[in-house]
């Protein structure tokens, strides 16, 4: 008597066989064991398809800037660094206060590198991009601009996500000049700038033991830590 074989037919569209196809006996368990999986496991099934799929979609540009934190959070914490070369012939602005010395930054904008810093530790806490991609140095209308206006946008953004100064910690490093005596104007202008009391902005002020670059009076840099607040 001439023997049938048996063959299955599977009900599912995995994007390996297609409806009608028939497969041997042998493989005939496998796929019964699968159709018979939670719901779950049929579209963890599926997801290989899903995946070549989007890797030969066509990639569509994102926006620069995020309007708001992809997670809402109790508090956020940021932290900002930036370096400048000292030249001759350039102003030395601090904190948006111009410090007398022979020397000063060399930057597309006004190269103030505590306010670059505290713009960068912001938008490091808000999950957004970094200064230089908000503000490029290769687009012309920022060449020689004041800082202000980066944190001033920075502030927005803050306030946009719903977020306030929930303090701030401040270092400059350099070797020269001396930043003593002009510290609390820096420190109010910045306050002032960030729409925070004083009593949360904190700055200090270190020398680098005539260490490299920067304790050559060649360069100078700034680290901020921020901590901004659920309104």
């Amino acid at each position: 008597m001439a023997t049938t074989s048996s063959c299955y037919t599977s009900p599912l569209h995995t994007g390996i066989f297609s409806k009608q196809q028939s497969i041997s006996p042998s493989s005939t368990s496998l796929l019964t064991y699968s159709t018979r999986r939670s719901p779950l496991s049929l579209r963890s099934m599926q997801r290989p398809v899903v995946v070549a799929a989007a890797a030969n979609a066509v990639e569509v540009e994102k926006p620069a800037v995020a309007k708001t934190p992809s997670k809402i959070l109790p508090f956020r914490i940021g932290h900002g660094f930036d370096l400048h070369r000292l030249e001759p012939g350039y102003p030395l602005i601090i904190g948006g206060i111009n410090i007398p010395h022979e020397k000063g930054c060399e930057a597309h904008s006004d190269g103030d590198v505590l306010l670059h810093c505290v713009v960068d530790a912001i938008l490091g806490a808000l999950g957004l991009p970094d200064i230089g991609q908000i503000f490029p140095d290769s687009d012309p209308k920022w060449k020689g601009a004041a800082s202000s206006v980066f944190i001033k946008e920075a502030v927005r953004l803050m306030d946009e996500a719903g977020y306030e100064l929930g303090n701030l910690d401040a270092t400059l490093i350099l070797q020269r000049p001396k930043v003593s005596p002009h510290k609390e104007a820096i420190r109010a202008n910045l306050s002032l700038l960030l729409g925070a009391d004083p009593t949360v902005v904190n700055l200090k002020a270190k020398t680098h033991e005539k260490v490299d670059s920067l304790g050559e009076n060649r360069s100078i840099a700034a680290h901020t830590v921020v901590l901004l607040m659920k309104k």
